[in-house]
């Protein structure tokens, strides 16, 4: 029997017939599956967005274990950055964009680590006053996600980004210059100009800024990175390897790029609020 759509994290109709032709094809041979796989996409994106443990997934949807099994899986056979380019591709053809962009933004941020996460991956970011891990991404300049690494937060900005703009470099073969901040200017702009051929342009606060201002280029990925932290699994690190952190990302990337292919250049609505039921 098949499970109803209850909850705001499933995928509707539309956005199922988005996901469903990139994830890998069924095996042949053995026994069948027995649990859809919208369902399985479902159960993961409830995890992300609602931020429970795998075991406490509610009863109606797959049992954990298989879940679980599935998410591994498919990170394994690098599905989700399959999924992430695919669809950022849609993104930017609906907006009259190339599908490869030529330009992205970088920009790190820190968050607080649970006591899953082991000694050997966290640190201590000195200058925000955080301990956990810190994630580096790259967006294209409308905001969609390229590519993402996870580190000990006592990293400093221009050693984590190396990592990053390596993977960039070999995942967007286009993408040849980023905005950061002054975070990351210094050493690494050489490097990035001479190992990567990529362009680093620092974007500075203006010398008479006061108080908070929306900066050219840089809003996009700090814009980026609350869309992400409104995923209550990624308001803290929780996971023990910084690898399945970047999954979680990717797949709440996944979840916002369907939602806004679905939507047909709609702007995004708030849930409408349910009145309280009184027993």
């Amino acid at each position: 029997m098949a499970r109803t759509s209850c909850y705001p994290s499933d995928l509707t109709d539309d956005e199922w017939a988005l996901v469903e032709p990139l994830l890998p094809p069924v095996g042949g041979g053995g026994r069948p599956e027995k649990h859809s796989r919208r369902e399985i996409v479902d159960a993961v994106l409830y995890v992300v967005r609602t931020g429970c443990a795998w075991r406490q997934l509610p009863a109606d949807f797959p049992p954990w274990q298989t879940v679980y099994w599935y998410f591994v899986r498919w990170e394994k056979q690098r599905v989700t950055l399959r999924m992430l380019d695919v669809l950022r591709q849609q993104v930017r053809r609906g907006e009259g964009r190339d599908a490869d962009p030529s330009a992205g933004i970088i920009d790190s941020q820190s968050v607080k680590a649970a006591d899953t996460v082991g000694r050997d991956t966290r640190g201590y970011d000195a200058g925000k006053k955080v301990a956990g891990r810190k994630r580096f991404i790259v967006t294209d300049t409308l905001g969609l996600l390229i590519t993402v690494t996870v580190c000990a937060a006592g990293v400093q900005d221009r050693d984590g980004a190396k990592g990053t703009l390596l993977g960039l470099y070999l995942v967007s073969p286009t993408c040849r210059f980023v905005f950061a901040d002054a975070g990351f200017a210094g050493q690494l702009v050489g490097w990035a100009a001479q190992t990567l051929r990529t362009t680093i342009d620092i974007v500075r606060k203006p010398a008479d800024q006061k108080g908070f201002a929306v900066l050219p280029r840089r809003w996009a990925v700090e814009r980026t990175l609350a869309w992400l932290t409104a995923h209550r699994r990624l308001a803290r690190d929780y996971e023990r390897h910084p690898a399945t952190s970047e999954a979680m990302i990717r797949w709440a990337a996944i979840g916002l790029m369907t939602r806004r292919l679905a939507r047909g250049g709609q702007p995004a609505v708030r849930q409408a609020r349910r009145p309280l039921e009184y027993l």
